[in-house]
């Protein structure tokens, strides 16, 4: 079954993605960017709240986009977010000359860091193989820019597989995101990574509107629909 995950600005929103069905919990800010990062004091209120409520639902925060080059800085962003008690700390992470070198770093912290492979130019296979041998728990697909262009515009639906088959052989949690929508549920449930990634489609008024429950109850509703007709 793909699990949906909900990506939240507050407190506020995240109680309300829970309750309305969504297995995971992203704490990021819109407006700052594809990966913008919420303050860390609001992370450390947001997992306090949530968890009085939901003690065992899995949570998920950003360091804010950070160039792939600055290993120092993202080492840093990631102990810190590390600290405010989330399960996992999501990375951007863009295919170039510094990916590896970045994720062999990521790799060493003590926090159980979850790469984003940021995929507006496309994803190296080779790349998402050498990252799941390095032990992640989990591997993302994303886009960086948020023009309207879905994952499926930047990366061929055939490629998008075989990354995730290399991510998965190695026991890594594999998730999908970067603006998807309506018109591209059937190739989700096709591909269907362990988790789909949602913040415009879950929400009034695009990206920097507010979660609506009603919408994260929708989302669930149609990703869990495959799962259960695949068992019949």
């Amino acid at each position: 079954m793909t699990a949906l995950l909900a990506s939240v600005r507050s407190s506020e929103e995240a109680l309300d993605a829970a309750q309305a069905g969504a297995e995971l919990i992203d704490l990021k800010e819109p407006g700052a960017g594809a990966l913008g990062s919420v303050s860390l004091h609001e992370i450390t209120r947001i997992v306090a709240t949530l968890r009085s409520t939901y003690p065992v639902k899995p949570i998920s925060a950003t360091i804010g986009d950070v160039a792939t080059d600055a290993i120092d800085e993202i080492s840093a962003r990631v102990i810190e977010v590390g600290n405010t008690g989330v399960d996992y700390v999501k990375v951007g992470v863009t295919p170039g000359d510094s990916a590896r070198r970045c994720l062999i770093e990521l790799a060493s912290l003590p926090a159980a860091v979850v790469p984003v492979f940021l995929c507006d130019a496309g994803i190296d296979v080779d790349l998402t193989r050498f990252a799941a041998e390095l032990g992640f728990p989990g591997i993302v697909f994303d886009t960086a820019v948020k023009d309207g262009r879905t994952l499926f515009d930047c990366v061929d639906k055939n490629r998008l597989a075989d990354c995730l088959r290399a991510a998965g052989a190695h026991g890594a949690m594999t998730g999908l995101a970067g603006s998807l929508g309506l018109k591209q549920l059937a190739d989700i449930r096709e591909l269907a990574p362990d988790i789909a990634g949602f913040r415009t489609a879950l929400c009034e008024g695009g990206r920097g509107g507010r979660l609506d429950p009603a919408k994260v109850s929708q989302w669930a509703e149609a990703l869990h629909r495959s799962a259960v007709a695949d068992a019949h």
